[in-house]
């Protein structure tokens, strides 16, 4: 639809104007002819045409935005639709010396474990967590410590599946490791970059005797990205986990929260 509006604050609105007259375009679309008793006299014209619907991201408000440029003799320019960026947080420990972004929309909770932990108010199955080695039993000099990334993937994907065991019966998890690499950051230190996925099967009737009635299905689809870096002896490790089908409406505000992981060295 386009529209052209003429705004002028500093005279009184004018009085209704009479219905204006019909005329037919040879498209078939209705058109609206009328004059503005203002210092300036314009045309809509406004084309009905049916759109459909559109999906809106989860953490993207759209937001309408209607432009008008007053220029003489001029129209109106057409609707914007604008996505607004969520924005990240830089989060700094000092004392075990390390930093970090997060979306400033996440939360804190305390508790979980962790030396830190956030996540998403909205998605609950969605946040991000720092883990420290004791710094009185690990004496790491390097990331290469660990092997290299496909070794250092295969003991994060084990340490997940450890944490994520279960007694539950007819509950079964699949698992595979997406990628690993190596990257020298800006601040010449190595960081290792881990991704995973796990699935959990579960069955909706754990106590049924017989096969049949137990019908095993989806439960959870998530992806886990861990970021490994060491300094002060120490193994650091970020983690990211989320829904996979949020992590693809949100890649790349997560792989910029993974690049900003840094390690640091802890004075006194």
């Amino acid at each position: 639809m386009t529209t052209t509006i003429i705004l002028n604050s500093l005279l009184p609105p004018p009085p209704p104007p009479p219905p204006p007259p019909q005329t037919h375009s040879p498209s078939g679309l209705t058109r609206y002819t009328t004059s503005f008793p203002l210092r300036y006299s314009t045309t809509i014209s406004c084309n009905v045409q049916t759109t459909k619907a559109f999906a809106v991201p989860r953490r993207n408000a759209v937001a309408l935005i209607l432009s008008s440029y007053f220029f003489s003799g001029v129209g109106l320019h057409d609707a914007a639709f604008a996505q607004p960026s969520i924005g990240l947080r830089e989060y700094i420990d000092t004392f075990d010396g390390y930093s970090f972004r997060y979306p400033q929309n996440w939360i804190p909770v305390r508790g979980a474990g962790a030396d830190i932990f956030f996540r998403d108010p909205y998605v609950l199955d969605e946040n991000i967590s720092v883990e420290l080695s004791s710094p009185s039993s690990s004496r790491y000099k390097s990331v290469e410590d660990l092997g290299p990334p496909q070794e250092a993937g295969e003991k994060v994907l084990k340490q997940y599946l450890t944490e994520f065991m279960s007694t539950r019966l007819g509950v079964k998890r699949e698992s595979n490791i997406l990628s690993t690499s190596s990257r020298v950051a800006d601040d010449g230190r190595i960081y290792y970059q881990v991704e995973v996925n796990i699935k959990s099967y579960a069955s909706n009737n754990e106590l049924a005797v017989m096969p049949q009635d137990r019908v095993v299905s989806l439960e959870w689809d998530r992806r886990y990205l861990s970021v490994l870096g060491v300094e002060n002896n120490r193994l650091y490790e970020l983690r990211l986990q989320t829904p996979e089908n949020v992590f693809l409406e949100e890649e790349n505000d997560l792989r910029q929260v993974m690049d900003s992981f840094r390690v640091n060295k802890v004075v006194g």
